[in-house]
């Protein structure tokens, strides 16, 4: 006599699910470490003139920094450059905060592309000195 309780296509259905569950798991993982792979890093000098904590449902920390501009001559003012950038970390935030307005020297790491909840700009911040 068979045993008819148990019928084999459901097993086999339900392997199939966990299979591609995990692979869309591995592939995302695999585009996240790509996407977010430091490609480039510098520093940028200027006048620090904007740091905050901003965001509708995922809250970053994002600043500006005035590098200068070029002027064309004697009574011509050109526009400055803003440079944007986001921070990781809240203990890099503070030590930013603290010289807000002054002349820093900022080191960052700049990645492919940003998630979201990363920030909003493809320049993260890494640590700050005073000029």
């Amino acid at each position: 006599m068979e045993n008819k309780n148990i019928p084999a296509p459901a097993k086999k259905k339900s392997f199939w699910k966990i299979k591609l569950l995990l692979t869309l798991i591995v592939i995302f993982a695999i585009v996240y470490w790509v996407c977010t792979f430091t490609y480039s890093d510098g520093s940028r000098s200027g006048v620090l003139i904007k740091i905050s904590y901003k965001g509708y449902l995922f809250k970053t920390y994002e600043g500006e920094l005035n590098v200068g501009g070029i002027t064309a001559g004697e009574g011509t003012i050109m526009p400055t450059n803003i440079w944007k950038f986001s921070v990781r970390d809240k203990s890099t935030y503070d030590k930013i905060d603290s010289f807000q307005g002054k002349k820093v020297i900022l080191h960052y790491d700049e990645i492919i592309y940003n998630f979201p909840w990363q920030g909003d700009t493809k320049y993260f911040v890494t640590s700050v000195e005073a000029e």
